[in-house]
C-alpha cells in the first residue's frame, strides 16, 4: 500500500502524522511524507532587484525548513511502524495541485492530510486545500480532524 502523508507544519498536520504513525498498516506499506513549498513570485521587481534577492532568500529558507519538517515527520512515523518504509519529498507549487499530481504520479492508494477547518468567509478567502484534494484526487483521501484544534481555531476567528 502507498500512503501519501501531506503536511504543512501546522498542528492540524501533526494530527495527520499521529494518525499515520499509530495506525496498523499492512506489511510492505510505503508512506511518502510530502510538503509543498508555496512561494508566490514577488509582485514587482525594483531596478536594483532587491525584491528578487529577498524572494530567493525566502524561498531557500522555506526549502530548508521544509526538509527539516518532512524529516521529523518521517522519523515519528518510522518509530511507530516497524513494517513500513518511509520516504520524504519536498516539492514546489500550489499545494492543492501538487498533492493531487504527486498522488497520481506516485500511484498512491491513500492521501492523509489535516484540515484547518476554515468556514464561511475565511474559507472563501483562504481556500480549502483539503477540500480541493478530496474533490480532485483519484485515490481515497482521509482528512484528519482534531476536534480540539478545530474548536480553538474557530474560537480565535
Amino acid at each position: 500500500m502507498k500512503v501519501l502523508l501531506a503536511i504543512d507544519g501546522s498542528s492540524f498536520s501533526e494530527a495527520a502524522i499521529a494518525e499515520v504513525a499509530e495506525r496498523p498498516w499492512p506489511q510492505g506499506t510505503v508512506v511518502q511524507v510530502l510538503t509543498v513549498v508555496h512561494s508566490p513570485t514577488p509582485m514587482a521587481l525594483d531596478p536594483a532587484f532587491v525584491m528578487a534577492a529577498i524572494h530567493v532568500d525566502q524561498l531557500e529558507e522555506q526549502r530548508r525548513l521544509a526538509a527539516v519538517l518532512v524529516s521529523a515527520a518521517a522519523e515519528h512515523v518510522k518509530r511507530r511502524g516497524a513494517d513500513i518504509s518511509v520516504i520524504t519529498r519536498v516539492l514546489e507549487g500550489t499545494p492543492k495541485e501538487v498533492i493531487v499530481e504527486e498522488a497520481d504520479e506516485w500511484n498512491a492508494d491513500l492521501i492523509v492530510m489535516g484540515s484547518h477547518g476554515h468556514r464561511g468567509f475565511r474559507r472563501m478567502i483562504l481556500g480549502s486545500i483539503a477540500g480541493a484534494v478530496v474533490a480532485n484526487a483519484r485515490c481515497s483521501v482521509q482528512v484528519v480532524r482534531a476536534k480540539h484544534l478545530l474548536h480553538d481555531a474557530q474560537s480565535a476567528a
